[in-house]
């Protein structure tokens, strides 16, 4: 083998039913197990992968074996104690930058997109190792194998033989092919998250009547949940619970399982998982502390639980969790220890707290909201949030999707998804820890405005469509919302009150989140006065004053509702002596039958203790304070308009040069490097088309001056060496020079400045001044969880003192850029502010594309900063560019679920 084993390319793939297997490159070693695959293929498998149904299969396992991970390269999944092979893909150069490919996988798995996985694995690879083209040879009576290359969304192109097929495709991914894999992860995802929520039989290992156990009350739950299926307990102390048989081990239950509950003691639970699996489970819920939440030995358990779990294809929720709650009068489950179960509703909830699960269902009751499903994902070893959110898209029951995150698993994954779902139904989510991720060697401006990780997620969160919630009572707010009220249509917000002060709180509040409260015109003004009092104040706020009735509520809402220039209402009510709270309740809710049009009503009772007196039929949204109101109702704006936008592409940039950048990248780490030079810089940024002044490099004082004088007029100069970082504190730059002799003088200057500060500067850049322009700041930093990180804002020298700066996870849209260079406070800046040109926005968003593209591109790259960018009316120019570099990690090959 001419290279090592790449052990980076492991990884666990999920198939079409939602189960798993093991992907990992092949070994020489593996000759035995792939003859065994071989042997188990039938009679026709065997002749359609080796065109002979009579072939060697001992030296074909052999051949197959030998392999050296670049002209030679091959895959194998596996399944099962032992590593059973379960499927196997190859590619064999074949000279000119082609390669053949062949699969073969076991009859029990074909038809779950097993060879559709091994085909994308060895597509990436091939096309790493400079291979950008496979062949295959099929024959005409493999409908099975036609259909996989057919349905890659790779572009294939036919050519059919005597007797043969054969079938050509680049390796490399088009925006079809990538949408073809999101479809595939798309019904994995469901797959995987179906036997947890929708199991045929339940085994619960662990049943306890010890009154207050976990396995009581999760016994006692599914019980109570009425759950349709066979239900099977566990615990060889017991023979009947309730009238229910309980079982002593697991492999004596007499029927199939899907879901196995686990309800013991952690040192058992990787036992227990083992049971499961020999019973056929499809799915574990661990309810089990002690594992990575207690440190090392915790997390080898995990490991080892985890590990089970990939050995059989199960999907494990959990372990450290709450349990699973499906509340669908079809297939209702209740798999929790929750004292009492919320009511069925349009919310879902995942968590990976299981007390703030507890504390959902607590509160659901009293803010009238209704739960489709939950889970608790505990330490969310395997299924995480993503996955269900997968699920929920397409289940008919869930109209809103609460998520509380502690830490992200696949922040890009989750990027993809929420965006996605977020265009069909509101994902809202709480995101703890919002201090710095750390130390983070931040030797850059770009890479100090992003040592607050909170930023990264606000930017994740604001791209994806994901609206935040700061608080648990925030998030009910927002469910409250989405969950019983259509989206707001503009930011204009009608308010009545009987009392003037908590409406001016209220008006306040909408205009801090961004709302607008207009004045009612006359028309409207003539409609209130029919029923209002003398004294009302009519302009919106519409102060009712304290004698107003619950009739005269109803009336002023049904009334504000016709007014076309308002886009919601909201209701605030202080209980006087002579109203009650429920009449006005009640009011309110019969308003909401009776708009004249549909636009979203809340209200807010002022009164201690009746949050939520409403009707349960009204379902109108109820809050304590006005504030609560009015931010829920801003961000629902936000997200009414993210939604509104059509959906983003991706830019496709043709006029890039990657193989010449990683070139490039590849020669200064061969050098142990850390920074690019002045005139590499350079070149990386033309091979992705970012504009640069002219410039010349020299190597002292007078070649400076020499430069300066091809290039003619005024000038920039720069100093470049080893320390030589933020180049205004140092003195090591200088502008608006003219002539060779000013420009030598200058650089002599510079140089012995450094000098006194122990540095020695190796080049002196001197570039053509760019006059005029706003200076702007374009970096990118890797953030270990979230990857390349795009970060706008303004420049110059006065960067981190500013703070304005607005960040994308990579890669980005057109649309991600338009709406960085917008949110800046600066932004007027670039728009004529006080006489000033206006800038070329569209070279300003093109600019921020290339470098994003270029930073997804080279994940060696781990900073960069354009500093400053000057936006002209003409151009955007990077007026000066360091970019550090560092050996890439070993690259994992497609999501996992990926199948």
């Amino acid at each position: 083998m001419s290279s090592g084993y790449p052990a980076h390319r492991e990884a666990d793939v999920v198939l079409h039913d939602g189960s798993t297997v093991r992907l990992r490159p092949v070994r020489a070693g593996d000759q035995g197990a792939l003859q065994g695959l071989f042997e188990r293929l039938s009679e026709e498998s065997r002749a359609f992968r080796f065109f002979s149904g009579a072939v060697d299969l001992k030296r074909a396992a052999r051949v197959l074996a030998e392999v050296d991970y670049e002209e030679r390269y091959g895959l194998i999944a596996t399944r099962g104690a032992g590593e059973r092979v379960v499927g196997h893909g190859l590619y064999v150069g074949v000279g000119a930058g082609r390669a053949e490919v062949a699969f073969a996988v076991e009859e029990e798995m074909q038809g779950q997109g097993l060879a559709t996985i091994l085909l994308a694995h060895l597509a990436e690879v091939a096309a790493e190792n400079g291979i950008p083209t496979f062949v295959a040879e099929v024959l005409p009576q493999n409908h099975r194998m036609i259909e996989v290359f057919r349905r890659s969304g790779f572009p294939t192109r036919t050519r059919t033989d005597p007797g043969l097929l054969r079938v050509e495709m680049p390796t490399s991914f088009s925006p079809e092919s990538l949408a073809r894999f999101e479809e595939r992860d798309r019904l994995a995802a469901r797959a995987a998250v179906r036997p947890i929520l929708e199991p045929r039989a339940v085994a619960l290992v662990g049943a306890s009547r010890r009154p207050g156990s976990v396995g009581a009350e999760v016994f006692a739950n599914l019980i109570e949940s009425g759950y349709p299926g066979p239900f099977y307990p566990v615990n060889p102390a017991v023979e009947r619970m309730r009238g229910v048989p309980v079982f002593p081990r697991l492999e004596e239950v007499p029927g199939e399982v899907d879901l196995a509950v686990l309800a013991v003691p952690a040192p058992r639970v990787v036992a227990a998982a083992r049971e499961a699996a020999a019973k056929g489970a499809r799915a574990l819920v661990v309810l089990s502390a002690g594992f990575a939440e207690i440190g090392e030995e915790g997390a080898r358990r995990e490991r080892q639980l985890l590990a089970v779990c990939r050995e059989a294809g199960m999907r494990l929720v959990g372990p450290n969790c709450l349990g699973v709650l499906n509340t669908d009068p079809a297939s209702p489950l209740d798999a929790t220890f929750i004292p009492e179960a919320p009511p069925p509703g349009n919310v879902g909830f995942v968590s990976q707290s299981g007390a703030l699960g507890l504390a959902l269902a607590e509160f659901t009751e009293e803010r009238r909201l209704g739960v489709s499903s939950f889970a608790s994902v505990g330490n969310r070893a395997d299924v995480t949030a993503n996955d269900f959110l997968e699920f929920w898209e397409e289940d008919g029951r869930t109209e809103v999707a609460l998520l509380y995150i502690e830490s992200f698993s696949d922040p890009r994954r989750f990027s993809r998804v929420s965006r996605r779902v977020g265009r069909k139904l509101p994902v809202v989510a709480m995101k703890s820890g919002r201090s710095a991720a750390g130390a983070r060697a931040a030797s850059s401006h770009t890479g100090a405005l992003l040592a607050a990780s909170d930023r990264t997620v606000d930017a994740l969160f604001e791209q994806s469509g994901v609206v935040r919630a700061e608080t648990l009572e925030e998030m009910l707010d927002l469910a409250a919302l989405f969950s019983s009220q259509p989206l707001p249509r503009g930011p204009r917000v009608a308010i009545v009150t009987n009392a003037g002060g908590p409406g001016i709180m209220c008006a306040d509040a909408c205009e801090a989140a961004g709302l607008e409260v207009p004045e009612a015109p006359p028309e409207v003004r003539e409609r209130l006065r029919e029923f209002a009092a003398p004294q009302a104040g009519l302009g919106n706020p519409v102060d009712l004053i304290a004698a107003a009735g619950a009739e005269d509520f109803r009336r002023a809402i049904v009334a504000l509702s016709a007014w076309e220039e308002v886009d919601a209402i909201i209701s605030i009510f202080i209980r006087p002596l002579a109203t009650s709270s429920e009449e006005v309740a009640a009011a309110i809710g019969a308003a909401a039958g009776e708009l004249a049009r549909p636009l979203p009503l809340q209200a807010v009772f002022m009164t201690s203790g009746e949050r939520g007196p409403l009707a349960s039929a009204a379902r109108v949204p109820t809050h304590a304070q006005p504030e609560g109101a009015a931010r829920a109702l801003g961000k629902a704006l936000a997200y009414a308009e993210w939604r509104r936008q059509p959906a983003p592409q991706a830019p496709e940039l043709e006029d890039v040069n990657g193989d010449a950048t990683a070139a490039v990248i590849a020669e200064a780490l061969a050098a142990g490097r850390e920074w690019l030079s002045a005139k590499e810089c350079e070149r990386v940024l033309g091979c992705y088309g970012v504009a640069t002044p002219e410039s010349r490099l020299a190597a002292g004082p007078a070649a400076a001056g020499e430069a300066a004088a091809e290039l003619g007029g005024r000038v920039a100069l720069k100093a470049h060496g080893p320390g030589i970082i933020h180049k205004t504190e140092l003195g090591a730059v200088a502008i608006g020079l003219e002539g060779s002799d000013e420009v030598e003088a200058a650089a002599e200057r510079m140089r012995a400045r450094l000098a006194e500060r122990g540095l020695a500067p190796e080049s002196f850049l001197v570039q053509r001044l760019v006059e005029g322009g706003t200076e702007l700041l374009v970096g990118m930093a890797t953030d270990p969880v979230f990857g390349p990180v795009l970060a706008c804002g303004a420049g110059g020298t006065a960067v981190e003192l500013l703070g304005d700066v607005a960040l994308r996870v990579c890669p980005i849209t057109r649309a991600d850029a338009a709406q960085m260079i917008r949110s800046l406070a600066t932004f007027p800046l670039l728009t004529g502010f006080r006489g000033a040109p206006t800038a070329d926005l569209e070279a300003l968003e093109g600019l921020l594309l290339r470098v994003s593209t270029l930073a997804d591109a080279h994940d060696a790259i781990v900073e960069l900063d354009l500093n400053p960018v000057l936006a002209t009316p003409v151009a955007a120019i990077a007026a000066d560019a360091r970019i550090r570099i560092a050996p890439p990690p070993p690259h994992r090959s497609w999501p996992r679920t990926w199948a």
